[in-house]
């Protein structure tokens, strides 16, 4: 055990993130280091504003609130990409999966049972409806 204590390490880890210390020193000379004349120039080509827009760090994505709706109309577009009626975002494509849709309107019902006269009545509405649809929806595509 003692020699692996007094062995080296073949790698060292930087942190290379712009919120750094490190690398905003380093910018901070590449401004300087850069005379005023090209500048202007650099600022006119495409490339000179897609990185400019590469050091500005991107705003975190605006979420819709997180509520009882919200949440249930989750569960719906997953059923409704597992039925194959929408195509999925990452590949472009309708795939079926009838098994995990089935799944998912199971715990759908549960949640309406589990639920049940807790919700206001718009809430217990919009569950009731969703469901039926779904079911409706697989039962055509289980045909």
């Amino acid at each position: 055990m003692a020699e692996e204590k007094d062995e080296k390490k073949d790698f060292v880890v930087k942190d290379r993130r712009i919120f750094s210390g490190e690398n905003l020193d380093e910018a901070e000379t590449e401004e300087k280091e850069t005379p005023a004349a090209e500048e202007d120039h650099a600022s006119d080509s495409p490339e000179a504003s897609e990185a400019a827009s590469e050091q500005q760090p991107e705003p975190p994505p605006q979420f819709p609130e997180i509520n009882f709706a919200t949440f249930v109309a989750s569960l719906n577009a997953s059923v409704l990409l597992q039925l194959g009626a929408i195509e999925d975002p990452t590949t472009g494509q309708k795939n079926k999966n009838l098994p995990m849709a089935k799944q998912t309107i199971d715990i759908l019902s549960m949640l309406q049972e589990k639920t049940a006269g807790n919700l206001s009545e718009e809430e217990g509405n919009l569950l009731k409806n969703i469901l039926y649809d779904l079911r409706i929806m697989y039962v055509k595509e289980k045909q």
